[in-house]
């Protein structure tokens, strides 16, 4: 963040400082201290904590100083603020889904609120969004199956609030797999749920273009980096990890990415995992514009640009860790039935199991039945994948009455 001039600095004693004000520095005794994270105090128990700290003044920044409005009530039922002393038990697909299902939708509605949010120049309410990405990590702990079935259901209009929650998923069970500490990957959920922030900051008209950007669109979409930089810069509390989700996510191993044109040994490993998984959903995701392609073709554009602009190992990993036919995917097997892709099969990743609900040679909807492919006794295989359209299906009704009834 660029340095204040002498003008834009006031020093004030403690007594003074109150909600909306921006902090550069605080003096306990006589020293003056930078602090780690600069920023906005939101609310008087922030003012309270640096009294108990024994600070005496603080330095502010007058001119940035904002009106603080009334923190909207936390979100309830689903959401619950857990330690990383929770240990979540495992469960079934089924006894997680329902919970899946109104996490999604909740955090969904989130996304839509912090971009009003910043579009009217509010500051975000980062606990309630960590409220929310931590309750998300919790139910992938107890069942990742859940929620990366509702990650297979696009909305072709509400591509940039689907596609950072996905994303969120996808980081958390891509982190879980590479047995990494639940804490880091509760920072890891919140930096992928605000990978994408800064396109807010960016003209519509170019963000849904359906043609090739000119020169000149495409260097003020790759702005987006700084835009997200630039906005969770004034968000107080927020971890270098999450900061570098944001700043590494468009970054390259062979340098070609952006903002920084940063090459392998200069890119952390989890901004090498968040260039893939946010290809991936984006390669994947229904958009108004353009049709999202199956995961399997996303796989091999993936593997084919490793290791140039990819991380090979770690492409190798999330495609293990998702599954050649990832949870929720939509396929048509020999028999000419259709289902939903509904648990992988480890062993066997070409045999996963299927919750097959529709048969086109019948042309009609059956009973829902799942078929565990390892199994000789079915006598069936998986011979495509396939989009509902191609059978005018309507598949998030199959979907709640295949998973969620």
């Amino acid at each position: 963040m660029p340095s204040q001039s002498p003008e834009c600095k006031k020093n004030i004693p403690i007594e003074q400082l109150k909600s909306g004000m921006y902090v550069l520095s605080v003096t306990k005794g006589k020293d003056s201290t930078n602090i780690k994270s600069e920023g906005y105090i939101l609310s008087s128990d922030k003012v309270n904590s640096l009294k108990k700290a024994g600070i005496k003044y603080v330095t502010i920044a007058p001119n940035k100083e904002k009106k603080i409005t009334n923190q909207q009530p936390k979100i309830k039922s689903t959401l619950r603020k857990t330690s990383n002393s929770d240990k979540p038990k495992t469960v079934s697909l089924e006894a997680e889904i329902g919970k899946a299902n109104k996490l999604y939708q909740e955090a969904k509605g989130l996304q839509q609120k912090i971009i009003t949010e910043i579009t009217t120049g509010k500051i975000i309410n980062c606990e309630q969004i960590k409220e929310s990405t931590d309750a998300i990590v919790d139910s992938i702990f107890r069942n990742q199956d859940a929620l990366a079935c509702m990650t297979r259901l696009r909305i072709k209009d509400e591509y940039l609030v689907e596609h950072s929650l996905n994303v969120s998923i996808l980081m958390t069970i891509f982190a879980k797999h590479l047995n990494i500490e639940k804490s880091i990957i509760e920072q890891l959920a919140l930096g992928a749920f605000f990978h994408d922030i800064g396109k807010i900051k960016v003209r519509s008209e170019i963000l849904n273009k359906p043609e090739k950007f000119t020169a000149e669109e495409y260097e003020e979409m790759k702005e987006h980096v700084m835009h997200g930089v630039s906005i969770l810069e004034q968000t107080p509390d927020i971890s270098p990890i999450v900061m570098n989700i944001i700043k590494e996510h468009h970054e390259r191993i062979d340098g070609t990415g952006y903002p920084y044109a940063l090459t392998e040994q200069k890119i952390s490993k989890y901004g090498r995992m968040i260039a893939i998984v946010d290809s991936y959903d984006a390669m994947t995701a229904e958009r108004v514009y353009k049709a999202g392609m199956h995961p399997i073709k996303a796989f091999k554009i993936l593997m084919n640009e490793s290791p140039t602009a990819y991380d090979t190992e770690l492409v190798e990993a999330l495609i293990q860790c998702l599954g050649i036919y990832p949870i929720g995917t939509l396929v048509k097997l020999n028999s000419g039935k259709l289902g939903l892709i509904s648990q992988l099969n480890k062993q066997k990743p070409l045999h996963p199991y299927v919750r097959v609900f529709y048969n086109t040679r019948l042309n009609q909807a059956i009973a829902i039945e799942e078929i565990d492919l390892s199994k000789p006794k079915f006598n069936d295989q998986i011979d495509c994948c396939i989009k509902p359209e191609e059978f005018k299906l309507n598949l998030l009704g199959f979907f709640k009455a295949a998973f969620l009834n």
